[in-house]
């Protein structure tokens, strides 16, 4: 059963001093991305959803909540070395969009942390169902959409805050952007156009 913010934070952080708070996140995160490095050396899912991206048509990034940042970041990362690479964010691309359209090698990359979103949770089982592949990024062998994920990569969120900790999630998803990357043909000629765009677009300050 997962747990709300209200309750992590009954739980966790009231009536603890900002000092003895500080120190016991701090603990269990160092112990956390421990964990998280351990866990990405020995298991090979990162690397099954890394080329399940790169050999796809179309790549539709799916989260809503907290899930959104994630997907965002993934999307500028993926987005700057391979094209085809699409946030479902609601405004700029719909879900209804998506699934009115769903063409072989299309591929959906869910991201889904507890609490589990319901529209997350639905437009993935949708798209499924009408016969497009799902990647499932979560932190629980029982989330849902688990059964319905060709491929899955569970990472651990847990933390002494009110709020899941992002450290472990970030690794993951770096790591599946940098693997992706790399195995894209296409990928440093697309990355190098882009720096030539930024440059004549005068995009960037560089530090004093």
């Amino acid at each position: 059963m997962t747990t709300s913010p209200a309750e992590r934070f009954d739980r966790n952080v009231q009536r603890r001093s900002a000092r003895v708070l500080k120190q016991r996140v701090l603990d269990q995160q160092r112990e956390a991305f421990g964990k998280a490095l351990a866990w990405a050396a020995e298991h090979d899912a990162i690397e099954q959803a890394a080329a399940r991206i790169v050999s796809a048509r179309r790549r539709y990034l799916l989260g809503n909540g907290k899930s959104l940042g994630y997907a965002s970041m993934l999307n500028a990362d993926l987005s700057a070395g391979l094209s085809g690479v699409h946030l479902v964010d609601g405004a700029n691309l719909r879900p209804l969009d998506v699934l009115g359209d769903i063409r072989q090698g299309d591929l959906l990359v869910a991201i889904l942390m507890a609490r589990y979103r319901r529209d997350t949770v639905a437009v993935a089982e949708s798209y499924v169902a009408h016969g497009g592949e799902l990647v499932l990024i979560t932190d629980a062998e029982d989330a849902p959409l688990t059964a319905e994920a060709s491929t899955r990569v569970v990472i651990g969120a847990d933390t002494a805050s009110y709020a899941s900790s992002p450290t472990s999630v970030v690794l993951a998803l770096h790591l599946l952007a940098t693997l992706t990357i790399a195995s894209s043909k296409g990928a440093g000629r697309r990355l190098h156009e882009r720096d030539a765009l930024a440059a004549e677009l005068d995009l960037y300050v560089e530090p004093a």
